[in-house]
This record gives structure tokens, sequence and C-alpha cells, in this order.
């Protein structure tokens, strides 16, 4: 059996994960929607239901490098619940994407309501970031890097 990337919404406990999805709102990005910028404000986040989404970083002068592509089940977005709440990456629809949008202040308000549930969101959270910046390293690595990453993956 092949186990889910801590990106993906199984990484959260059962009775957590189903207590996130009754705040959940069903949402529609058509492809080459933009979801959020860098420094943007981040209030809100998705866990994406089909689709693809994009995650890029900007790079002065070049195209923005895209760092990351995330599907069915994953989280997109993580800087909603750190201070000062500004989107570190941007990220783009590439294909028709349906997701679930939370409410990002909603969210922080019942992590701190339920002890349980603000620590498996919290560790969630935080594999989902280790997650993203070692795959933003090697993609940038791979891209600018005299040798690339020397990943195989």
């Amino acid at each position: 059996m092949r186990t889910r990337p801590p990106t993906h919404i199984t990484a959260l406990p059962p009775e957590c994960r189903s207590l996130l999805m009754e705040h959940a709102q069903e949402v529609n990005f058509a492809e080459g929607t933009r979801l959020f910028n860098e420094g943007g404000l981040a209030d809100r986040f998705w866990i994406v239901k089909s689709g693809v989404v994009t995650l890029d970083l900007h790079v002065p002068g070049r195209q923005a490098a895209v760092v990351e592509s995330l599907g069915a089940g994953e989280l997109v977005g993580w800087s909603w619940m750190i201070k000062p709440h500004q989107w570190h990456l941007g990220a783009e629809a590439t294909t028709p994407v349906r997701a679930y949008e939370f409410d990002a202040a909603t969210v922080r308000k019942l992590m701190e309501a339920d002890p349980a549930l603000g620590s498996a969101v919290g560790n969630w959270v935080s594999q989902v970031l280790a997650h993203r910046l070692q795959a933003a390293r090697i993609r940038l690595l791979d891209l600018y890097a005299p040798h690339g990453s020397g990943s195989t993956i």
C-alpha cells in the first residue's frame, strides 16, 4: 500500500479531518486562475478536490519558478497559520480545479478552542511546510545550480 504524502488531508486524524471539513465551502477555479500571489494576505486555504494547482516562486528578471504541483486531497496554502499571514509562494490552477475552501480566521479560532484539533492541524501544517521547503530547494537547485540537485526523484 502506498502512503500519502504529509501534504494530503489523510495525514490528519479522522475526527480532526471531519471537524475541519464541517467548515469547508466548495469552490471552482478555471484553468489559469491565480489563487494567490507572494506577499498577499493569506486569509484562506484550500484542499484540492480535483485538478492541479502549481506553487510558484517569484524570480526577479525571470519567469516564476514552479516549485510543486498539488493534486486531489492536498493542502494549498500554509501561510494563513503563521503571522503576519502573508503568502510566501504564489499558486495557480493549471487545470480546472474543484476545491474545499476554508476561512483562515475561523479555522484558527477552532484550533484555539479545541486543543486536539489545534495540535493535529499544527502538526499537519508543519509537515506540509517542511515538505514544501524541501521541494522548493530541490526545484531551485535543478533550475539554477550548475549540476542540479542531484535528486533522482
